[in-house]
């Protein structure tokens, strides 16, 4: 939790900074960034009253009454008193006030663009996704479904590099998981028979959220490889869909079994593969990634219903 806080009031506090919100003259407006925002509400909403504005954006009502008395002084908007209750006023902008706006929205579009131009366009999607992303999760929206396909160009070295950064991160594991993750992405792509095996990976909105590969390890015996899912997706489902994928693809190509190696500590994949009817046949201890494991070796026979 602390090291959570203290990632969210860095970044707080760069963002500040980076989009003028201490600055007294925004973007060379003549304004402060909660008088544009205010500004850009009027604008959007059209005729509205400052008591549903104070309620949408949280503003003391005496700082919200001063900027709006601001606005009107300028000629920037006009306030109308309502027809069925002569206590409430709607407020609109008038034509120099949309004049106003309109410079001001185009004058934000250029920074941007501007900003966005330093990323190329694999950088902008990940940003975007990442900005979606943190904002459902602080806005405790719906979670966004997860869509799963087919390997492409670029997977393999992603999904190398997460794995290997997740499994340090998280179990303190040396650069053997590097080494071995690596090797098996590298092997796929160099050997990959299209028919027989495949890689899956899940997406949400765009990004990357885990991933899983089936091999063909000869004599009708199908492997299950490197199936993770990262920890902010994790609890919905995407680590039984991805198995479930490679189940159904090594049935229909006709594949008599499934055979894949783990870890007695990731209990989360242990009990998918339970789940999904693989059994344990044989374990043994090894520190091949720089601490004391127990590694397993699960099968399933696939000629029996699913």
């Amino acid at each position: 939790m602390d090291a959570a806080i203290g990632s969210m009031r860095c970044f707080n506090r760069f963002f500040t900074k980076y989009v003028g919100a201490l600055d007294n003259d925004f973007l060379d407006t003549g304004m402060t960034l909660a008088e544009a925002r205010i500004l850009f509400e009027v604008a959007h909403q059209g005729p509205c009253f400052a008591d549903d504005l104070q309620r949408q954006l949280d503003l003391d009502a005496g700082f919200l009454s001063r900027v709006l008395g601001r606005f009107e002084d300028r000629g920037w908007i006009r306030r109308v008193r309502h027809q069925d209750d002569r206590r409430r006023r709607a407020i609109r902008l008038s034509l120099t006030g949309r004049s106003k706006f309109e410079r001001l929205d185009q004058r934000q579009r250029e920074v941007i663009q501007r900003n966005l131009q330093r990323l190329d366009a694999p950088a902008r999607h990940r940003l975007t996704a990442a900005l979606d992303a943190a904002r459902g999760l602080l806005e405790n929206q719906a979670l966004p479904a997860f869509t799963v396909r087919t390997f492409r160009a670029g997977d393999m070295g992603l999904i190398a590099s997460r794995q290997s950064i997740l499994y340090r991160e998280r179990y303190g594991w040396s650069s053997g998981i590097e080494v071995n993750v690596g090797e098996v992405t590298t092997a796929f792509l160099r050997n990959f028979k299209p028919g027989r095996e495949q890689c899956w990976v899940a997406e949400v909105d765009g990004q990357i959220a885990g991933s899983v590969f089936l091999t063909d390890e000869g004599r009708q015996v199908s492997r299950l490889r490197l199936l993770y899912v990262e920890p902010s997706f994790q609890g919905r489902g995407i680590g039984g869909t991805l198995v479930e994928s490679c189940l159904t693809f090594a049935r229909s190509v006709g594949y008599a079994s499934m055979t894949l190696w783990t870890q007695s500590i990731l209990e989360g994949a242990r009990h998918i593969y339970a789940k999904h009817g693989f059994r344990i046949v044989e374990e043994k201890d090894h520190s091949l990634f720089g601490v004391a494991l127990r590694g397993e070796t699960w099968m399933l026979d696939l000629t029996q219903a699913a």
